[in-house]
């Protein structure tokens, strides 16, 4: 693949003259308050062990590694901020849920 192309993914090849290549960046999300946030957190287990993890924030990335860093202070686990959604080390959902709603984000459980 030549260079310019680089982050391209899928399309290999399109008659349409008109066609473009979409990014494969994440393109950043427009910011919404908090109280119109719909977060779901999950509960799974990666390496035989729980992390609570909080999916679909929109806002940036600033606003989402503020939030991750307020829930793993409040928690008193670690975890990270990866790829757009939140991880907490254990099962937090409790805890996690808790204190989103305190915050005035919507959120639900989601997952088993």
């Amino acid at each position: 693949m030549s260079k310019k192309n680089k982050n391209i993914s899928g399309v290999v090849y399109s008659t349409n003259p008109d066609f473009q290549y979409a990014s494969s960046e994440p393109v950043e999300k427009s910011n919404v308050a908090a109280n119109q946030q719909d977060l779901r957190v999950w509960l799974e287990y990666h390496g035989g062990k729980a992390v609570t993890i909080v999916r679909e924030f929109y806002g940036s990335g600033v606003e989402l590694e503020k939030l991750g860093k307020e829930l793993k202070v409040k928690c008193g686990v670690g975890g990270s901020v990866k790829d757009g959604v939140i991880l907490i080390q254990g099962n937090q959902r409790d805890k996690v849920m808790k204190l989103l709603l305190e915050k005035g984000y919507k959120a639900k459980k989601a997952g088993g």
